[in-house]
């Protein structure tokens, strides 16, 4: 009976995997971008998401941007709320999509909106290269983090381990 047990969680976790992963990645991604604008767009003021233009439309962008991170963290606890019906939530391969996707958010927001399409800097300061060096830092340390979490997932799911879903 053990052994059945165990093929039955083997298996949920095998078939939910890749949903345990994009749930986690749309869950960070959501929570970062939930941060990001509470923080540094509203509390200290430092930029809004567009400040290429008035202080009224850069509001407007952060209320897009509020609406936006606000739609993929419900988005990303919705198919957490499913996997948990269906006894397959694999806590570390979720942990490591939450790191992964805030942490990919995080690098896009510093190369892409900051330096390349230059929609905002993170502080409008002379020595803007600390911030940038940070921010993007700190979104390495975290995909790192995320992949590696991932990785030991795919090791275990290829070890024929990590049967248990909320567990392991």
């Amino acid at each position: 009976m053990e052994k059945a047990t165990n093929d039955t969680k083997l298996y949920s976790t095998n078939k939910y995997s890749k949903r345990n992963l994009w749930s986690g990645i749309l869950f960070g991604l959501g929570l970062i971008a939930f941060f990001d604008e509470m923080v540094f767009h509203q509390l200290l003021r430092w930029h809004h998401f567009y400040d290429r233009a008035t202080t009224d439309i850069g509001l407007i962008s952060d209320g897009l941007f509020h609406a936006f991170s606000w739609f993929a963290t419900i988005g990303g606890l919705f198919m957490f709320a499913d996997l948990r019906r269906r006894n397959a939530v694999w806590l570390k391969r979720w942990w490591g999509g939450v790191f992964l996707g805030a942490g990919v958010f995080q690098l896009y927001d510093g190369i892409v909106q900051h330096k390349l399409m230059r929609l905002h800097q993170i502080r409008y300061v002379d020595n803007v290269i600390v911030y940038d060096l940070v921010w993007n830092i700190g979104a390495i340390i975290l995909i790192i983090i995320g992949a590696l979490l991932i990785q030991k997932t795919n090791q275990s799911k290829d070890e024929g381990g990590a049967a248990s879903n909320e567990h392991a």
